[in-house]
């Protein structure tokens, strides 16, 4: 746990330093760090993930490599055809930070939000994908790579009131994916991500929230 603390701190070093940098007014921050960092998802996350509304433009991959390389040791870099990708080493933390960057232009909602974290001292203020747009995602996520912990981040998002805007055979199929993890997906994927509160609460009630709410957006009326 002590190593996600730190990573966590670590992630938002990084964002503040993106934010110095000026980065950050071309990018749409998403993903699982954001729940966390921005609207207190609980549980712990390891990458920064972005997204972009419009085309980042030529040079925008080497300005911001060469920008980081002045704080970090740049362990991978690389602009493939849909994606930006950047791993970082810091001097001071043991494990390194992946920064990935998706470039197909998204029709996407945004808001501006705080991210923050009560391991740490320091906050940014930035763009985020909108919560109605990460339960879409979160949903094609979970269908495409079967991870527990989307499921995890969907039932946040419905609890805070995020509705599952989908069709009816996607929700089913997205039910009967959540019945068919295993045991270990509780304990090892997802349990090393929460802390010990969090980690008793789903090993015993396996997403019951988000699953009765499955079934009755699925189950035909008799």
């Amino acid at each position: 746990m002590h190593d996600l603390i730190m990573q966590e701190q670590f992630e938002l070093e990084v964002l503040d330093r993106l934010n110095s940098g000026k980065f950050l007014m071309q990018l749409v921050f998403g993903g699982g760090t954001m729940l966390r960092l921005c609207h207190g998802l609980d549980r712990f996350s390891v990458d920064l993930d972005f997204w972009v509304i419009k085309d980042l433009g030529s040079g925008f991959h080497e300005d911001m490599r060469a920008y980081l390389a002045n704080y970090y040791d740049i362990k991978d870099s690389a602009e493939k055809f849909y994606t930006i990708l950047l791993e970082l080493k810091s001097i001071s933390y043991h494990r390194s930070l992946k920064l990935e960057i998706r470039k197909e232009v998204k029709n996407i909602h945004t808001e501006q939000v705080i991210a923050y974290s009560k391991y740490a001292n320091t906050q940014v203020f930035l763009k985020a994908v909108s919560l109605s747009d990460m339960m879409e995602s979160k949903l094609t996520a979970f269908l495409d790579r079967k991870e527990i912990r989307d499921v995890f981040d969907m039932e946040f998002l419905f609890r805070r009131g995020v509705p599952l805007d989908a069709s009816v055979d996607k929700l089913r199929e997205v039910l009967r994916l959540i019945d068919a993890l295993p045991r270990k997906d509780y304990v090892v994927k997802l349990g090393s991500l929460l802390e010990k509160e969090q980690r008793e609460y789903y090993s015993a009630e396996n997403f019951k929230i988000l699953k009765r709410a499955l079934r009755e957006k699925t189950e035909t009326p008799t």
